[in-house]
């Protein structure tokens, strides 16, 4: 999961930063409007965090102009605002959410995460391919009754495939998907977290859910392995 966090206080900013990387999500960060505009057009983010107060363009205005310009990416607007009539602005210029200050990181989290299931079918938090369990609340993996111990970027690629099962995805969108802009993300980088997860998996008693598709990517489907 790819999120945009812009924020002009720059120490806020490294912080949420930090923190949702360990959550295994790839962050970027900007400080003003203008750069968010352009990062936002720049790069397919699931989810984008906005501040309200700017500087350049308010939050407000990025998201209207989002919206204007069709950019796809869910926006969770943050702001120490907390009256209504300011809630009801921001929701009527774009954001599909709205978080007041200050807020605890694990509500922060788990927003971003409800965001990114709103077009699944199944909006609940267990995404299940085959044998596979992945609990995105908990940031668990299970095998059946087994549970597999992931690291952070582990977690990310498996969670990217499972919520694109089915699908051949390339080596580039996996990179633009898992990794920040900060990463030396090589295309061998992807093939190696694939490796290690297949080990992984299949030590654990599943067949290799990947399928190789030389020149065009991955499909990963458990039901086909």
């Amino acid at each position: 999961m790819r999120v945009l966090v812009v924020e002009d206080d720059e120490q806020v900013a490294g912080s949420l930063r930090r923190g949702l990387q360990e959550l295994g999500m790839a962050v970027d960060t900007v400080g003003d409007g203008v750069e968010a505009l352009a990062a936002a057009e720049a790069a397919p983010y699931d989810v984008i965090v906005l501040d309200v107060m700017l500087p350049g363009h308010d939050g407000y205005e990025v998201a209207q102009t989002l919206r204007r310009r069709r950019v796809g990416s869910r926006v969770l607007m943050l702001t120490g605002r907390t009256a209504v009539d300011d809630r009801v602005q921001g929701l009527d210029a774009g954001a599909d959410d709205y978080l007041a200050k200050p807020f605890a990181l694990k509500e922060l989290a788990a927003r971003i995460r409800a965001l990114t299931r709103r077009d699944l079918v199944d909006r609940t938090a267990i995404l299940r391919a085959g044998p596979i369990l992945l609990d995105t609340g908990a940031r668990r993996l299970t095998v059946g009754n087994r549970a597999i111990e992931l690291t952070a970027k582990e977690y990310a690629v498996l969670e990217f495939f499972m919520l694109h099962r089915g699908l051949v995805l390339t080596r580039d969108q996996v990179l633009d998907n898992v990794w920040d802009w900060d990463a030396d993300s090589s295309q061998n980088l992807v093939e190696a977290y694939i490796s290690r997860l297949r080990r992984k998996l299949v030590a654990a008693g599943t067949a290799d859910p990947w399928t190789t598709l030389r020149g065009a990517g991955y499909r990963f489907d458990p039901s086909e392995s």
